[in-house]
């Protein structure tokens, strides 16, 4: 989003970067769901969204992807929960929705400027 740079979106566009990352491992989570010896991994959203905030846009994202200690291991060593999987699912979805819903609130605001304040 280089062509749109109002101070807020850089950091939007990092936000659903990580949401969309996130995502990805909580589907390979789901999609090793019976995978003797798997371990579930995630990612620190909250760290790695403040980290991201402050470091320069210029440089790439690049998450910790982290095993998850503290989950029950079944005897054939794998630890993915569905329940948890599930519900991390959701709320990264949500995540994500509400980062599009305030880049849509940006690029309206935007649009009035350009429109000199007339509604579209």
């Amino acid at each position: 989003m280089d062509w749109i740079d109002t101070g807020v979106t850089p950091f939007l566009e990092r936000y659903l970067d990580l949401a969309s990352f996130r995502q990805t491992l909580v589907a390979a989570n789901l999609a090793n769901l019976d995978t003797p010896g798997y371990r579930t991994v995630d990612v620190a959203f909250q760290s790695e969204l403040a980290w991201a905030s402050f470091t320069s846009f210029e440089k790439p994202l690049r998450p910790v992807v982290r095993p998850v200690y503290g989950l029950i291991t079944r005897p054939d060593g794998n630890n993915v929960s569905l329940d948890r999987e599930g519900l991390l699912l959701g709320q990264t979805q949500l995540q994500y929705r509400a980062g599009i819903e305030f880049i849509r609130a940006e690029f309206r605001r935007i649009l009035g400027a350009i429109n000199d304040g007339k509604e579209t």
